[in-house]
C-alpha cells in the first residue's frame, strides 16, 4: 500500500483490457442460464409447486451475475465497444429492473466519494457518525435505527428500490438520465404483459417478486459487506485519499468458488475501486498477481455476520462500531 500511484497505474493498466470472448462466454452462461430457468419454471411449476423454490433461488443467483454484468457494462469495461456495454447494460437492466443511465450517474459518484466523510448520501449505505447520531433528533435516531435494521436493509429495502423507487427520475439528474427511467417503465411493463400472457399474471408475479427479493437480499448484502465492516475507511474531504479509500475502504470478501462464480467476482472490490475499468473476468488474476494486493487480510463469511453489529463511524478511535458502544464511558474528545 505504500506503492507511488504510478505504480497502481501501471498495474491495473495491464488487467483493464476487455476480452470479448470472455464476456460473450459470460452473456451466454448467465443469461442463458437465466432464461432457462424461466422454461424450467415453465413447466416445472404445472408439476408441482414444490419444484419453485429451487428455481427461484437459482434465478436470484443468476440475476446476481447479470446485475454484475450489467454494472461492468455501466464502467465501461466489460466490452471494448461502447455502444456494446450500453446496449446489454439495458438488456442486463431490464432483467434487473435497473435504469442503465441513471445508475451509472449514481454510481460513479459512488466511486468518486467512497469513504468521503463529507461526500455521502449517493449510492451508499447510509452511515453516521457517533457524533451525528449523539446530535441527532429522536425522531432521526429512530429512522437510522429503522434503516440498518437487518429486515428492513437487506429484505423490504431492497425490494422497495427494485420495485418502486427505480421507477421514478430524479429532478436532479440529467435529461438521459431521466428518460431511462421512463424508457425502463415502458419496458418492463412490455416485458411484464408478455411473460404474464405465457404464465399468467399472478404466476409471473409471485415467481419474479421471489426471484428479485433474494437476488436483491443477496446484492445489498454484498454491497454493504464490501463497504461496512470495521477497520474500514473514512476521512474528511482534506484527508481523503482514493487509493486508500479503495485498498482499505473497500473489503477483500473471499468467497467459496461458487458465490464467488455467482457474484463475479465482485468479492474483489479493493480491486474493482482501484481498478473501476477492470472487467470482472479480469479481477482474480489482477489480485493474485500482485504480492501487495494479497497482503490484504481477506473478510470471510463467518466475518461477514459479525459486519452486522456495527452500525456508526467513531472518529476518534477510526472505526465502525455498534449501538452498544454508546453506553460505555466515552473519552473526551470523542466524535
Amino acid at each position: 500500500m505504500h506503492s507511488e500511484p504510478s505504480t497502481w497505474q501501471e498495474i491495473i493498466a495491464r488487467h483493464r483490457l476487455p476480452n470479448a470472448w470472455k464476456a460473450s462466454w459470460q452473456l451466454l452462461n448467465s443469461l442463458g442460464s437465466y432464461v432457462l430457468v424461466w422454461v424450467l419454471f415453465y413447466y416445472a411449476h404445472s408439476i408441482s409447486w414444490w419444484l419453485v423454490p429451487p428455481l427461484a433461488v437459482l434465478g436470484a443467483g443468476l440475476l446476481v451475475r447479470a446485475f454484475i454484468i450489467f454494472h461492468d457494462c455501466g464502467h465501461g469495461s466489460f466490452f471494448a465497444s461502447r455502444v456494446a456495454n450500453d446496449f446489454w447494460g439495458c438488456i442486463c437492466g431490464v432483467l434487473t429492473f435497473t435504469p442503465y443511465y441513471q445508475w451509472r450517474g449514481e454510481h460513479a459518484i459512488h466511486h468518486g466519494t467512497a469513504g468521503d466523510l463529507d461526500r455521502r448520501g449517493t449510492g451508499d449505505v447510509w452511515t453516521m457518525t457517533v457524533r451525528e447520531y449523539l446530535a441527532a433528533s429522536r425522531y432521526r435516531r429512530f429512522a437510522y435505527r429503522l434503516a440498518r435494521n437487518p429486515i428492513v436493509l437487506f429484505i423490504i429495502g431492497p425490494l422497495v428500490l427494485f420495485l418502486f423507487l427505480q421507477r421514478m427520475p430524479d429532478k436532479k439528474d440529467g435529461v438521459r438520465e431521466r428518460h431511462s427511467v421512463w424508457w425502463m417503465n415502458v419496458a418492463l411493463l412490455l416485458v411484464g404483459a408478455a411473460m404474464s400472457m405465457v404464465f399468467g399474471f399472478w404466476t409471473y408475479v409471485v415467481f419474479q417478486v421471489a426471484i428479485l427479493t433474494l437476488a436483491g437480499s443477496a446484492g445489498v448484502w454484498l454491497f454493504y459487506v464490501q463497504h461496512q465492516f470495521e477497520d474500514a475507511y473514512w476521512e474528511r474531504g482534506e484527508n481523503w485519499d482514493y487509493t486508500v479509500a479503495a485498498l482499505k475502504g473497500s473489503s477483500y470478501f473471499k468467497l467459496p468458488r461458487v458465490l464467488q462464480w455467482f457474484s463475479g467476482n465482485i468479492g474483489f472490490h479493493h480491486i474493482h475501486h482501484l481498478g473501476p475499468r477492470i472487467p470482472n473476468y479480469n479481477l482474480e488474476h489482477c489480485h493474485n498477481s500482485e504480492p501487495l494486493f494479497r497482503d490484504i487480510r481477506p473478510l470471510t463469511l463467518s466475518d461477514s455476520i459479525r459486519t452486522l453489529g456495527l452500525r456508526l463511524w467513531d472518529e476518534s478511535s477510526r472505526r465502525l462500531v455498534g449501538f452498544r458502544s454508546l453506553k460505555q464511558p466515552r473519552s473526551s474528545g470523542q466524535s
